[in-house]
């Protein structure tokens, strides 16, 4: 009998030691990326050596995967008690507040039941057969988010619309990892009860309308946008930082998409380092300059924030995009992230300025002008992924599809 007693043990210690490893590694790769944190960092956190940690899990990529299909079981169990609710509203709320519990119990330091999530922002560094086994879970989980926001049947004709709320409504909520913290522990369900009103109400107050207005005309070629040869490296450089990461965007990729050599490459820019540097310049000078323009401008806070954020949007799907995606921070030299962070900060609180314009002047609804200008922010950031659920996906229906529903509401008809 003393043996599976034994056994038993060694199993307790192993799963137990596990789920630290899990909890460290989702918390070192939230923090660094994927490519900056190592399995010695992990091993350091949990009082393990490096050859340990290799007993759990052999290479890093694997140890990856364990922490993103953990955070998917986590976010579909979520999911999955939203669904008991009865309609698309009471879901979407319910989901909203249980992710907020959810962490809340982490910030608190409850480890046992409120363990570090991974974000999903590395995902695309992963190469196969990893991506693949991620990616799958990641569809499967968002076909169950999906059906929160559907009220029967999912029609082919509405699938599309679907989908894009759906990437909506997935993509802010796991975007509340990168600004939850702001809040206390104790102050979460507040929080969650106030970003849950805003996608479900939408911003606007009952006066105000979805238009177009002399502004969307003044924006549609923001400065910062040029034909020359800098800005095609810089709009090539952007694309593959998308795709690839930081670190996939290597000198030959860049050089290959645009035809040119090495030496061409260098000619232009001393180092990849200072060309990844200029890619976070023009998208800041992008938005900085079409905020500008619209907050000098005529208009409602409503007016000009819908602006903004249409002008944003077809920009990305322009010729002259993508914009950089927002999560691109992480895969910096550690020497410019503090920087490039305080930036994307200050130009995200101009968004919050302009709903505080329209709350004075009646056009947006009172609301939590922090958490809305958050949400704003993490739209036109997911815009930027929004081609892999709408593959025909361009700069005018994605206003539709996917801007109007978080100015408007989640769940209105169109």
């Amino acid at each position: 009998m003393e043996e599976p007693v034994n056994a038993s043990r060694m199993t307790q210690r192993y799963a137990k030691k596990r789920e630290a490893i899990l909890h460290e590694a989702a918390r070192l790769f939230n923090r660094s990326g994927m490519k900056g944190a190592t399995l010695s960092d992990v091993a350091g956190a949990v009082g393990l050596s490096t050859n340990s940690i290799t007993y759990y899990y052999k290479k890093k990529e694997d140890l990856v995967v364990a922490c993103l299909l953990r955070s998917i079981e986590t976010v579909s169990g979520i999911i999955a008690s939203a669904a008991r609710e009865t309609g698309p509203e009471q879901r979407v709320r319910a989901f909203i507040r249980l992710f907020f519990a959810r962490l809340a119990r982490t910030a608190a330091g409850d480890v046992a039941d409120g363990s570090e999530m991974m974000t999903f922002r590395d995902v695309h560094l992963l190469g196969s057969p990893h991506s693949e086994v991620v990616f799958g879970a990641y569809v499967e989980m968002f076909r169950h988010c999906r059906r929160l926001l559907a009220t029967g049947p999912i029609r082919p004709g509405k699938r599309t619309e679907l989908n894009a709320r759906t990437h909506l409504l997935l993509t802010l909520t796991l975007w509340t990892m990168s600004w939850s913290a702001r809040y206390d522990p104790e102050d979460y369900e507040l929080a969650a009860g106030r970003m849950a009103d805003i996608l479900v109400a939408g911003i606007g107050s009952k006066t105000a309308a979805w238009r177009m207005t002399a502004l969307d005309a003044a924006l549609t070629a923001p400065p910062g946008a040029s034909d020359s040869a800098q800005d095609a490296f810089l709009r090539a450089a952007t694309a593959l930082i998308n795709e690839a990461g930081y670190r996939g965007a290597s000198v030959e990729r860049i050089s290959a998409r645009l035809n040119l050599t090495k030496g061409a490459f260098y000619h232009h820019h001393p180092s990849k380092e200072e060309l990844i540097a200029a890619c976070f310049e023009r998208k800041f000078t992008v938005i900085r300059e079409i905020q500008r323009i619209a907050m000098a401008g005529k208009g409602s806070g409503w007016d000009k924030l819908c602006a903004v954020s249409r002008a944003l949007v077809r920009h990305h799907f322009s010729e002259q995009g993508p914009l950089l995606r927002t999560s691109a921070w992480s895969e910096l030299p550690e020497e410019m992230r503090a920087a490039k962070l305080d930036e994307t900060s200050r130009l995200d609180r101009r968004f919050a300025s302009l709903l505080v314009d329209g709350m004075q002047d009646g056009s947006i609804r009172p609301l939590d002008q922090a958490i809305a200008g958050d949400l704003v922010s993490g739209m036109i950031n997911a815009a930027v992924l929004l081609d892999r659920w709408v593959p025909d996906v361009n700069g005018e229906n994605a206003i539709e599809l996917f801007v109007r529903p978080l100015f408007e509401g989640l769940l209105v008809e169109r």
